[in-house]
């Protein structure tokens, strides 16, 4: 066979298929799949915005329910220093918030007495010259277990950027970490410290540490009954586990080169760690490790302790020792003890949110009826769409496309 027979060989079908790269001609290969393809006619939209805001209605309805299923008191105390007296007296107004699952915001009062240079006992090593705050208040009724009692801290910024990057990971991991590199991390200026002539490094550093809420919050005691029996909680696992995971003690501290955060040295003799007053596990610290994870917001809520019995009615009386200033920067603290509804405790914003948004879709839905009552649109025939048009049997698939173009798909290109 010569070479002009060779150059004028056409390639049988088996050979084109094989060198083909064209999709086959199926429903899905082809983008034919059956679809549903809705018309908005404005009665369909008016619908479909009634029934959403019915359903947003329904779910708004549903989560203040389960909001007000909770019984909650909240108590400031910041100003129990200043204006509070050595005598039980009444306290502001203002300065109890309560909600009762039976009775609703049943008013509540609490009294209030503080007493001064007292000394208080922190792991055997005695701090001289605190003020205690004693707040007395009245349970309405049984608040059902489980009890949570949170500590609520407002105008203070724990989101501020430079505070939220003031750690070092691998010192509160419990590895060994060099001067120089805590130095120049983002600690400073709660890093280092020069005492002496002796460069120290202070553990744990940075600003979060340091500004650990150190309130000690005492345990409710029952007044007016036989004994005064204390309701018990637990201070353990109030932090997330997976928070625990980020700490570990240190195995070999070197009591000469660490020392304590400023803000922590009244409660160690000498402001310094010891062999008799070490420094802390953190790993076993969950109110510093809950207090690690920073808030997104200037108000916010910070687990105390919970409680896994009935808070009985009737009259109570707790003891804080007052250490955690908040009037330098016009912030106010609070105790909080409440029970857990189905969704966690009392938050009606969710619910209210989805009021607020059953209502735009509803008000939507009645401008449209009178927007097409004032106004209607003259529709045109939806039949007559591409995609409601009956194919030919090449687009179907039944057979080989005929060459040239055929019926236009709802794509419009040729097949």
């Amino acid at each position: 066979m010569d070479s002009s027979q060779e150059s004028t060989h056409e390639q049988s079908p088996a050979e084109e298929k094989k060198t083909s790269r064209r999709p086959a001609n199926t429903a899905f290969r082809q983008q034919r799949l059956k679809a549903w393809q809705p018309i908005l006619t404005p009665k369909n939209v008016i619908w479909i915005f009634f029934v959403l805001g019915v359903l947003a209605a329904i779910v708004g309805g549903l989560l203040i329910y389960a909001s007000r299923m909770t019984s909650s008191i909240e108590i400031d105390y910041t100003d129990c220093g200043a204006k509070a007296t050595n005598n039980f007296t009444l306290m502001p107004s203002d300065s109890v918030k309560s909600y009762w699952r039976n009775n609703g915001s049943a008013t509540v009062n609490a009294q209030w007495k503080k007493t001064e240079n007292l000394t208080i006992s922190y792991k055997g090593f005695e701090v001289t010259n605190r003020t205690n705050c004693s707040l007395q208040f009245d349970v309405v009724q049984d608040m059902s277990a489980p009890v949570r009692a949170y500590y609520h801290l407002d105008n203070f910024y724990q989101n501020h950027r430079r505070y939220v990057n003031s750690i070092l990971a691998d010192q509160l991991l419990g590895k060994e970490v060099s001067t120089s590199t805590l130095e120049s991390s983002s600690c400073a200026p709660l890093a280092i410290e020069i005492q002496n002539g002796t460069t120290r490094q202070i553990y744990p550093c940075g600003l979060i540490a340091n500004s650990l809420f150190n309130d000690t919050i005492g345990r409710p005691i029952s007044v007016g009954v036989t004994g005064n029996p204390i309701y018990e909680w637990s201070e353990d696992d109030i932090a997330w586990s997976a928070d625990r995971d980020l700490y570990e003690p240190l195995e070999k501290p070197d009591y000469n080169l660490i020392v304590p955060p400023p803000n922590w040295r009244e409660r160690y003799p000498n402001g310094k760690y010891s062999k008799e007053f070490p420094a802390p596990n953190l790993k076993n610290d969950e109110h510093f490790i809950s207090w690690m994870r920073t808030a997104a917001l200037p108000s916010f809520f910070k687990p105390w302790a919970f409680g896994n019995e009935t808070l009985v009615a009737g009259t109570y009386q707790i003891h804080i020792v007052d250490n955690f200033n908040m009037t330098e920067y016009n912030g106010r603290k609070s105790i909080v003890i409440t029970t857990t509804g189905p969704l966690g405790g009392k938050n009606d914003l969710p619910g209210i949110l989805w009021l607020a948004l059953a209502g735009f879709f509803i008000v939507m839905s009645l401008l449209f009826v009178v927007g097409n009552f004032l106004r209607p649109r003259k529709l045109g025939d939806h039949t007559l769409l591409s995609w409601n048009k009956v194919p030919s049997a090449a687009a179907k698939g039944k057979g080989k496309a005929p060459t040239g173009p055929s019926i236009g798909m709802s794509t419009g290109r040729d097949l």
